[in-house]
């Protein structure tokens, strides 16, 4: 018995990457897969059916059900076209797993609008395309499970203000789907990876430098390591199951073998009038209250530096705040770390 048994999902970049693994694990645990793949290159480029072909053949070479398609996310009748193609194959679509994803990096100052609008229409555009004819199933159904992929690049990334920007987009987008939807028994999830061994890292500084060096690929010389993208797929399966449909609206970081449950945007300063704001008020009290001690987006590190840590990092390097809660596995919360300290 699988903890996905009769369950159908569509995964978006189901060819290779994370996508592979989040396709075999789901398969394995029970569900029918649609692998949807355009088989296009890092860039967007070309059409390949051979990457989600191939995956279709290990999951039934294992004794899974799966189907592949090859249409594009960014064109809307296709996605539809894609969601159909799930209910007449397998008798349902249950769940939407969004990682089909391109890269045209380049600094704000030399983007073109077509690099900017080809990232956007992969990433955020085929989002929305995918939920958007799942979710008339699903509200029917009164069943249902999004999993968005965002990225770390959302918190800021020089070079790439298109993938950051669509994949911010995600996360509003999601939190709008969990809050729409969860009427009908159907949760909206994204998860946010950290550094990943894919075929897109293999195409960024520290992957051609790797290439150099060893004369493999970075995503082919780390397989079985902190990096490789099959470590993402079991957090992905938990969503996708019954058991987590208490989780939703949530944002999950995974990094290597660590965890993350991010935060939702809060106020954490509050400066509050009883009239309108004047501009010598404002001079005034604003550095001494909202902007006091404000620290600036962090400047990428030079080379051969670290990366300057967020205060949540160095809090995380006081050890006693840590518990340990089962064989090789440690816990660490915000709230407790600051209730432990006032104790």
């Amino acid at each position: 018995m699988g903890r996905l048994d009769g369950k159908v999902a569509l995964v978006t970049g189901g060819g290779g990457g994370i996508g592979r693994g989040v396709a075999k694990l789901m398969a394995r645990e029970g569900a029918a897969v649609v692998v949807n793949d355009l088989g296009v290159t890092v860039t967007g480029e070309g059409a390949d059916t051979t990457p989600a072909q191939k995956v279709v053949n290990e999951i039934t070479a294992d004794g899974g059900q799966a189907a592949a398609n090859y249409s594009s996310v960014t064109d809307y009748d296709q996605v539809g076209v894609m969601i159909e193609q799930a209910v007449k194959t397998f008798g349902s679509i249950d769940i939407v797993v969004n990682i089909a994803g391109i890269l045209r990096d380049r600094m704000i100052f030399n983007m073109s609008e077509a690099e900017w609008d080809a990232v956007v229409a992969v990433h955020l555009k085929g989002t929305f395309n995918t939920c958007r004819h799942a979710s008339a199933r699903f509200r029917e159904q009164k069943w249902g499970r999004f999993i968005n992929f965002a990225s770390v690049s959302a918190w800021g990334s020089p070079g790439q203000p298109n993938y950051g920007a669509a994949k911010h987009g995600i996360l509003g987008f999601t939190l709008t789907l969990a809050n729409s939807m969860a009427k009908y028994n159907v949760t909206a999830n994204s998860i946010v990876p950290g550094f990943v061994a894919t075929r897109m890292t293999d195409s960024t500084p520290r992957g051609q430098m790797v290439l150099q060096q060893t004369g493999r690929t970075l995503s082919e010389a780390s397989k079985g390591t902190e990096v490789d993208p099959e470590n993402v797929a079991p957090i992905v399966t938990y969503l996708a199951t019954p058991e987590a449909s208490y989780i939703n609206g949530q944002f999950i970081g995974i990094q290597g073998y660590t965890l993350n449950l991010y935060s939702h945007a809060e106020a954490v300063r509050i400066l509050q009038g009883t009239h309108r704001w004047g501009s010598a008020e404002l001079f005034d009290l604003f550095p001494k209250t909202l902007s006091a001690g404000l620290t600036p987006p962090p400047l990428p590190p030079k080379p051969g530096e670290e990366a300057p840590k967020r205060r949540t990092q160095l809090l995380q390097e006081d050890k006693s705040s840590w518990q340990e809660i089962a064989p090789g596995v440690k816990y660490w919360r915000w709230q407790e770390y600051f209730e432990t300290k006032r104790g």
